[in-house]
């Protein structure tokens, strides 16, 4: 099968290069605004590169002839200038979708994100079923809630026909050693140094009251996409490790002492962080953070065969590590 992958540098995307070029099978091209420069031998070297940005090129000649679609080119920042990531993440791939059409592309597979969900005040796990107006208000949960009517919309028009079928992905947190620089300076920014995450120097871990996450392994994630690329399934699947980590199970992945602080105080610090452009991230996405549902996994399990290889421990230490050792690839956005 022939599988173009947008956003192939990134977190995800590196990933799913590694899983899909595994067993040979499949004509992988990585789609990406920056192509990437690695030794050779490395999962790159076997993928056809088409540097393209999905906001603003031509991508019929991106998708042409190819079996599957899988969108996973995403902007995080800047979040002080929300259309910039808009012509991204929201124009992007409703332009990505038109050029699907056009070229009668059999399928479509993209990453939603947990954060796509409207916010709750339990911890009962939810399935598929659970309504996508996204956690809170920030830019993020937004243009992911906006996408999910965009695919809606999408489905409608081909409904009846022999049209694509699509699949939606909708992992909890997602990590990876490789991609923990990047996350770094993403959600943390120039003042968060690497050493400020080395296990080592943290005996005292502050946890927002209330926090319960999940999470899962990139290369879990990547697993997943092969599935959904090879089997004829169609429509949401939810995607995390059996874990969920609270505050007594991150002091245990820190091997620090835990103290709980009121989430409202921070948030009120993230956010004026965030004005003042000290911290990288608004205090809404810590909002989202904290409202997020618990995943139920069935549905992956049972249609896709998905069973995760990491706890979601497992998949914030790798994060934690890779960051202070500096982790990274020859992948653009990965570079340490």
């Amino acid at each position: 099968m022939k599988v173009v992958v947008t956003g192939a540098t990134g977190n995800l995307g590196s990933a799913c290069l590694r899983a899909l070029g595994a067993d040979g099978q499949h004509e992988v091209v990585g789609v990406a605004r920056r192509g990437p420069r690695v030794p050779q031998g490395t999962e790159a070297t076997a993928v056809t590169w088409h540097p393209a940005d999905v906001s603003a090129d031509d991508l019929d000649a991106v998708v042409a002839g190819a079996d599957a679609v899988v969108h996973l080119a995403w902007k995080f920042q800047p979040t002080h200038r929300p259309d910039e990531t808009w012509e991204t993440n929201v124009v992007g791939t409703r332009r990505l979708l038109e050029a699907v059409r056009r070229q009668g592309v059999p399928a479509f597979v993209t990453a939603s994100s947990v954060a796509a969900y409207s916010p709750v005040d339990h911890d009962e796990p939810m399935d598929e079923g659970w309504t996508t107006d996204g956690a809170s208000v920030a830019a993020y949960c937004r243009e992911k809630a906006y996408n999910e009517r965009i695919l809606d919309a999408f489905e409608a028009s081909t409904s009846g026909t022999s049209g694509t079928r699509v699949v939606r992905l909708r992992p909890a947190f997602v990590f990876q050693r490789s991609a923990a620089s990047e996350q770094r300076r993403i959600f943390g920014g120039a003042l968060l140094r690497p050493k400020m995450l080395d296990r080592r120097f943290l005996p005292v871990l502050p946890v927002p009251a209330g926090l319960r996450m999940q999470a899962v392994h990139a290369g879990d994630v990547a697993q997943a996409v092969v599935a959904a690329v090879e089997r004829p399934v169609t429509g949401a699947f939810n995607l995390a490790a059996d874990d969920v980590l609270r505050r007594r199970e991150l002091g245990e992945v820190v091997g620090a002492r835990t103290v709980e602080v009121p989430a409202g105080l921070v948030h009120g610090v993230v956010e004026a962080g965030w004005w003042t452009r000290v911290v990288p991230v608004p205090g809404s996405l810590l909002s989202a953070l904290l409202s997020v549902p618990l995943l139920r996994t069935d549905r992956a399990r049972d249609e896709l065969g998905w069973i995760p290889r990491h706890s979601a421990a497992a998949a914030v230490s790798e994060l934690l590590e890779g960051a202070a050792m500096e982790a990274g690839s020859g992948m653009p956005p990965l570079h340490p």
